[in-house]
């Protein structure tokens, strides 16, 4: 099948639509930040704080909404920090919970391969009882750290896309 583009980094990106969510919004002192680095990757990186509860940063995309109709598979290029991270989806704007899934990093380039309905609903780290996604649209994508240390992460992304 045919690999639709959802965002392919290069030093010509427009990262205005990528937005950091940090613990702050709950008290917390962690931070993250996004940028494109010299080599025009992606780049969220950050570090945890567990002060006052708090323990995660994010980063999300808002683009346009993205059809996954024909699609079973989401597509990440990425180099980690040999951590372990979440990506998470929405399929509106409007709704509080999101659909996420985890993934180990190496420290090398690594193509990982979500299947869309493997992405569970979950709200503030609790499981909900509800399907796993199975809807036809993205609006919302993005990516979590946060594993309960005090530690610093970055992560490289290169590509996201749908097959």
């Amino acid at each position: 099948m045919q690999t639709q583009t959802i965002f392919d980094f290069s030093n010509a990106s427009i990262i205005e639509n990528w937005v950091i969510v940090d613990d702050g919004v709950m008290g917390g002192k962690s931070s993250g930040d996004f940028k494109l680095n010299n080599d025009g990757y992606g780049t969220f990186f950050g570090s945890i704080s567990l002060e006052n509860n708090g323990g995660f940063s994010s980063v999300r995309y808002r683009g346009e909404t993205i059809k996954t109709l024909e699609h079973t598979k989401i597509i990440l290029r990425v180099k980690g920090d040999g951590k372990r991270y979440q990506f998470r989806i929405k399929d509106h704007l409007n709704q509080q919970y999101s659909y996420v899934t985890y993934f180990n990093t190496s420290g090398n380039w690594e193509t990982i391969e979500i299947k869309l309905n493997d992405l569970m609903p979950k709200f503030r780290g609790r499981h909900l009882d509800m399907p796993n996604f199975s809807a036809t649209t993205i609006a919302e994508l993005g990516f979590l750290f946060g594993n309960k240390k005090l530690e610093d992460f970055k992560l490289l992304i290169a590509f996201i896309g749908l097959q």
